[in-house]
């Protein structure tokens, strides 16, 4: 099994993981931030941005990411690596691009579900908390799909000000991390909706 599926795997089990329902109070602030995170991500309808991936190896690669909300999402990594990642508002679709092989997972099982969620609110059932991080100019919010338990955790990292969804975080079964840095983000610009198609020809060619 190559890293990169290595990476698309544990991004996928890692969100289907349920936490244990907080066994803490959030103060005022932690609650605000909470409230700000979901008006944030509530608010970008489309984006499109350069990304660096950083996974458990300290290996890297780079490329551009685009967002439709809610349900879709591409990422288009920079050559040589020969991978794609598709949301098409109902799988999360991993492509090697040099072996021609598509697998399909459930959006709802995949740390995107978090993301891509229609009026994300983080008392929804579907979604569970696991935590807020109030630091130095940073927000930190862990949570999880509330599905089937499993180990593992997503927590998105935020700036303060301005208040901006800046990076996410995924730590699956083993404890391995896997982390995506956005920037050069632009927000509410137009955006084809077939990039966010992914079809196989007989050729094995995608469409």
């Amino acid at each position: 099994m190559t890293m990169l599926r290595r990476v698309f795997l544990s991004l996928s089990f890692a969100a289907a993981c349920a936490l244990s329902a907080p066994a803490f109070a959030l103060t005022d602030a932690e609650n605000a931030a909470l409230r700000k995170a979901e008006a944030t991500l509530n608010s970008v309808k489309t984006l499109k941005a350069r990304f660096l991936q950083v996974n458990p190896d300290g290996s890297s690669h780079e490329g551009d990411i685009y967002v439709s909300r809610p349900g879709r999402m591409r990422l288009v990594y920079d050559p040589p690596t020969p991978m794609l990642m598709v949301a098409d508002g109902t799988f999360l679709i991993y492509v090697d691009t040099e072996m021609k092989d598509a697998s399909h997972i459930s959006l709802d099982d995949t740390p995107a579900g978090i993301l891509l969620k229609d009026n994300l609110s983080f008392a929804d059932p579907a979604v569970k908390l696991g935590g807020v991080k109030l630091g130095a100019g940073t927000v930190e919010i862990t949570a999880a799909m509330a599905k089937d338990p499993s180990a593992g955790k997503l927590t998105l990292v935020f700036s303060d000000a301005p208040f901006e969804l800046k990076q996410w975080r995924v730590v699956d079964a083993q404890n391995k991390e896997v982390s995506v840095t956005i920037y050069e983000a632009k927000t509410g610009v137009a955006l084809d909706r077939n990039l966010f198609r992914y079809e196989t020809s007989k050729s094995g060619d995608r469409e």
